[in-house]
């Protein structure tokens, strides 16, 4: 029997939010752009200040799954967009080298499966861990005077940006899913062991492939021939070193 395919659907993730009427207005404008699904990783108190914020989409709150940690959150999500108003200011630091919400709703919607849109703390964003563990980190822009936007706010003009460009974009769906990613980067990662990669740069090049997978959004037809390189680059890397030995 052939397997279903995964539809593409968003989840909001809020890491540890602390003032209960930005969760109630988040909840508001999810409702607004058609997005049920809302994550809560150690929140504040879901009090009548919050569902007074909401209005009508107190459904949204009443549904919300709640976490006690951020990786417990993530662990059903094949694709996880963090958001921060804080970049990189070089090209090598890729950890906070950001995308661009204009760039990122032109390609999601080449993604099959569940999309976590990860917004931090009022007050401290996301952990760099956090970040680490997303495909990609998203960046509204913003004044360079003041970039910080309010938490229901940023989540706001996000889920409008995918709005819009759902109304406007109707194109066949493609993407790799979680399980390819992970055999993807299990690749590259084996493929840094075979040629000998400095053990002291391994984990930021492999912090710099996942960004740029996580930009390219390759489709199940470029995973393969990726994989396919890797595969024989790896078996080609094999054979020259049993005939060394």
């Amino acid at each position: 029997m052939a397997s279903r395919k995964k539809t593409l659907k968003f989840y909001v993730v809020l890491v540890e939010p602390k003032y209960n009427g930005n969760v109630g207005a988040v909840a508001r404008t999810m409702m607004n752009f058609d997005v049920e699904k809302l994550y809560l990783v150690n929140p504040c108190e879901l009090d009548n200040v919050c569902y007074a914020r909401a209005m009508h989409a107190t459904q949204i709150l009443d549904t919300a799954t709640i976490f006690t940690s951020f990786e417990e959150a993530i662990k059903d999500l094949d694709y996880l967009v963090a958001t921060s108003s804080v970049e990189s200011k070089t090209d090598k630091k890729h950890l906070r080298n950001p995308v661009l919400l204009e760039d990122f709703a032109e390609k999601i919607f080449d993604v099959q499966g569940k999309v976590g849109l990860v917004f931090g703390r009022e007050d401290y964003g996301l952990f760099n861990e956090e970040i680490a563990a997303c495909d990609i980190m998203l960046k509204i822009p913003t004044s360079e005077y003041y970039p910080s936007l309010n938490l229901s706010h940023a989540v706001t003009i996000v889920l409008y940006s995918l709005y819009l460009k759902k109304a406007l974009i109707r194109k066949r769906r493609r993407e790799i899913g979680a399980v390819e990613k992970e055999k993807l980067y299990e690749f590259f990662s084996q493929l840094l062991d075979d040629i000998d990669y400095p053990n002291h740069k391994k984990e930021h090049t492999k912090i710099m492939f996942k960004r740029i997978m996580g930009r390219a959004i390759p489709s199940t037809w470029e995973f393969h021939t990726l994989m396919g390189v890797f595969s024989r680059a790896h078996g080609k890397i094999g054979r020259l070193q049993e005939k060394n030995r």
